[in-house]
């Protein structure tokens, strides 16, 4: 008999969380398993992958904080389902999903811890431990999550760590010249590429002014930041106030990012925290040498001189410092690369993602 399994996350926007648990829904053998994924508040545009792959989607349509309609309606999607597995995906759906399956007697109940939330206040601090006794275990991709949350009384044997997976695609289909005509950019100059939600997380800031500083001492450069969000205008205006305005260059969301990552030349993330980030594996993959911050997540990509470089939270002058070196260097540029390249196709690639899933899902509860 399958076994069916029922994922619940609060959207299917374009973040990380939801990428991942789209390429195992899409993925997961359909012989052993049946899915279906839920949304706590509303879909988004990562469903059309899940009805492309003939998944089920359910939208429970959640309106603020509580809602006791929203809560019955979730209980009775499970109810009508009836899993053999619930898996919760993000604090909204960890809360609500684990408490609602717990009400159904879902046998095997896993939370997902994405990232490390330094956000979270001493009631979420209580939501999550309360529910963590009471549930089968907590899926994460890093150990860094697994740190932060056994500093705050979740136990570390509580966790299991699965990776995250990166699909492997095709050499990029198009050329560096149509790349940079999409972008709007002179395919001779350096190009420094980040994509990302644009949020205070992100390091954003941090970016647009070191780029600045790289661009005072090689002037072919320009720093290209893909990706939207709430802090873009703010962001904008940062940039002219630094008067980087010709070589900082927002492109906002682009479904062809895949496209154009392999025609970056160097590939910067800030991030102030995070859990395991898809554009660096994403960027690895492509074969762009990465310069990162030394935080728990990156840490388990970036091994610092061998799959890429990483510098200090904030510290913008020795993100200059070590991009300045690399641009200086092509052969250290693609030493980094290969290396990073071999050890993405070999450790994180989805395959094992998936299988990893299976055989926890598969076990008897």
């Amino acid at each position: 008999m399958k076994r069916k399994i029922c994922w619940i996350i609060p959207t299917l926007d374009e973040g990380g969380a939801e990428k991942q648990l789209c390429l195992l829904a899409q993925g997961i053998d359909r012989n052993r398993f049946e899915p279906l994924v839920i949304t706590l508040t509303r879909s988004g545009p990562r469903r059309s992958s899940l009805d492309k792959a003939n998944v089920p989607v359910v939208e429970i349509n959640k309106r603020g904080k509580f809602d006791l309609a929203a809560w019955f309606r979730l209980t009775s999607a499970i109810k009508k389902f009836s899993p053999h597995v619930v898996h919760t995906w993000i604090f909204a759906a960890n809360s609500y999903g684990r408490a609602a399956a717990l009400r159904c007697k879902v046998p095997v109940i896993y939370g997902g811890e994405r990232c490390v939330d330094p956000w979270k206040t001493a009631a979420h601090g209580w939501v999550d431990r309360f529910l963590a006794k009471r549930t089968t275990g907590i899926i994460t991709n890093s150990q860094g999550v697994v740190d932060f949350y056994s500093q705050r009384g979740i136990a570390a044997c509580r966790f299991v760590i699965i990776p995250n997976g990166v699909a492997a695609t095709e050499a990029s289909a198009i050329s560096r010249e149509e790349a940079c005509q999409r972008m709007g950019l002179d395919s001779n100059r350096f190009l420094i590429g980040t994509v990302g939600r644009l949020w205070s997380q992100k390091g954003h800031k941090d970016m647009i002014w070191s780029g600045e500083m790289v661009r005072v001492l090689h002037e072919n450069t320009t720093l290209v930041i893909i990706g939207d969000g709430p802090d873009r205008e703010r962001l904008e205006h940062y940039r002219d106030q630094v008067k980087a305005a010709r070589e900082v260059r927002f492109i906002g969301h682009r479904s062809d990012a895949a496209q154009l990552l392999p025609h970056f030349d160097l590939y910067w993330n800030a991030s102030h925290y995070e859990g395991q980030s898809n554009s660096i594996l994403e960027a690895m993959l492509a074969g762009v040498p990465v310069i990162a911050t030394d935080i728990a997540g990156n840490r388990d990509l970036v091994q610092h001189d061998q799959t890429g470089l990483l510098f200090p939270v904030a510290d913008v002058g020795a993100l200059m410092k070590l991009t300045t070196r690399l641009i200086e260097s092509k052969e250290w540029r693609q030493r980094l690369a290969d290396n990073a390249l071999d050890r993405v196709t070999h450790e994180f690639n989805v395959a094992k993602m998936i299988a990893r899933h299976e055989e926890l899902y598969s076990r008897e509860e």
